[in-house]
C-alpha cells in the first residue's frame, strides 16, 4: 500500500510527461539523472560499475540522444526521496529493497532465503518468471515507475561469525547476529540465534566489541568492510541473491519513440549482462581473498543446505504473512524458483 509520502504528484507541462527529446523549444534537454547508493569506486561498488557502463552504452546506442548524469553516494537523497523523484520527474534510479518496498511490499517475496541454488536459477527467476512480471506491472500501476533491470551487487549472501564454524542450523544456537531488517531477525531466531538490527555503518564495531557475533553479506562486502578482521568463519550457504533494482519514470519512457526506447533497453540489457559476467567471475577470487586473510571457509553439504532451507524458509514465510503479503505472490515465486532451479 502506498504511503502518503509516496503519493504521486500531478505532472504538469510537456517536459514532465516524459520525453527528453525536443518537445517545443523549452524542452530540448537530453540529460537524465541516474541516482544510486555507494561510492563512485569500481573496486568497492558493483552498482557503480553497472551505472558507468550503462551510461556509456546508452549514449553510444542512442547516438547521444540520451545522456546520463550519474549521482552516486545517494547525492540526490535517501532511498524513499529518490523513489519519489523517480515517480514525479524524468529520471532513473537504482533502488534497494528499502526504496521499492514502500511502493510494492511484495518485492520481499523475491528475497525468500535459500530460494536459488546458483546464479542461473536466480537469473531465470527474474528474467522469465511470472512473479517478477506481476511485480513489475504492480509497481508501474501503483507508482508510475518501470522496473528495468535486476542489478547484481556481489553474489549470494553468506554467514560469518567469530565463535565457531557453522555448517548446519543447529550451530547457530546461542549466537548473536547483526540483522539488516526484521526479516533477518526472524531467520536467525528460527535457527536458535538472536538477531538485532544494526546499521551497516555500525556493523564492524558491533562485531569487534561482541555486541554481535556474526552477520550475513556477500563476500564482496565482507572484504570491502574488512569484516575478516573481526570474523573468523565464512559459511557459503547461498542465503539470498544480492541485488538492487534499476527503475525509471514510466511517463518518460513511454514518451520516447519506438526506436529510441528500443536502443535504450538494448543498452540496459547489455549493461546488465556485462555486470552479471563480471560479478560471477570474481566470486571465487573474493572467497580466496577472505581465506588469505585468515577466515575459515565452510561449504555446507547438500543435506545441510536442505536443513537450512527447511528451517529458515517457514520463518521468513511467516514474516511475509505478518506483513499482509498475499499467498498468491508467494505461490507464484516458489513455482518460478522451481522453474529456475530445475530447468537445466
Amino acid at each position: 500500500m502506498l504511503t502518503s509520502h509516496f503519493m504521486p504528484k500531478l505532472l504538469t507541462g510537456a517536459c514532465m510527461l516524459g520525453s527528453v527529446l525536443l518537445i517545443g523549444n523549452a524542452c530540448a534537454a537530453t540529460s537524465i539523472n541516474l541516482s544510486y547508493n555507494g561510492a563512485p569506486d569500481p573496486e568497492k561498488n558493483a552498482v557503480h560499475v553497472f551505472a558507468t557502463n550503462l551510461k556509456e552504452l546508452v549514449e553510444e546506442k542512442t547516438n547521444d540522444a540520451i545522456k546520463l548524469q550519474l549521482f552516486p553516494n545517494s547525492m540526490l537523497g535517501g532511498e524513499e526521496e529518490r523513489m519519489e523523484q523517480t515517480m514525479n520527474t524524468p529520471m532513473l534510479n537504482i533502488a534497494s529493497f528499502a526504496g521499492v518496498s514502500p511502493l510494492a511490499d511484495e518485492i520481499f517475496v523475491s528475497a525468500i532465503p535459500f530460494l536459488f541454488e546458483d546464479f542461473d536459477a536466480a537469473r531465470t527467476f527474474f528474467d522469465e518468471g511470472d512473479y517478477w512480471l506481476a511485480l513489475s506491472d504492480t509497481l508501474q500501476d501503483r507508482a508510475g515507475i518501470d522496473m528495468l533491470a535486476v542489478v547484481e551487487e556481489g553474489g549470494f549472501l553468506a554467514f560469518t561469525n567469530s565463535e565457531r564454524p557453522i555448517s548446519h542450523p543447529d550451530d547457530f544456537k546461542g549466537l548473536r547476529f547483526r540483522a539488516m531488517d526484521p526479516s533477518q531477525v526472524a531467520l536467525y531466531e528460527s535457527f536458535g540465534a538472536s538477531g538485532t538490527p544494526i546499521p551497516w555503518t555500525e556493523t564492524y564495531m558491533a562485531l569487534r566489541t561482541g555486541v554481535a557475533n556474526g552477520q550475513m553479506n556477500p563476500p564482496m562486502y565482507i572484504a570491502l568492510a574488512s569484516l575478516y578482521e573481526v570474523q573468523d568463519y565464512l559459511t557459503l550457504a547461498n542465503i539470498q541473491y544480492s541485488d538492487q533494482f534499476l527503475v525509471g519514470n514510466s511517463a518518460m519512457i513511454a514518451g520516447w519513440d519506438d526506436e529510441l526506447r528500443s536502443a535504450f533497453m538494448e543498452a540496459v540489457n547489455e549493461a546488465n549482462q556485462n555486470a552479471r559476467e563480471a560479478n560471477e567471475s570474481q566470486v571465487d577470487s573474493r572467497i580466496a581473498y577472505l581465506e588469505e586473510q585468515g577466515m575459515e571457509v565452510i561449504r555446507p553439504s547438500e543435506e545441510d543446505l536442505e536443513a537450512f532451507r527447511t528451517v529458515g524458509q517457514p520463518a521468513y514465510l511467516a514474516w511475509l504473512a505478518e506483513r499482509g503479503i498475499g499467498q498468491n505472490w508467494i505461490d507464484m515465486a516458489l513455482e518460478d524458483a522451481d522453474m529456475g532451479e530445475f530447468n537445466d
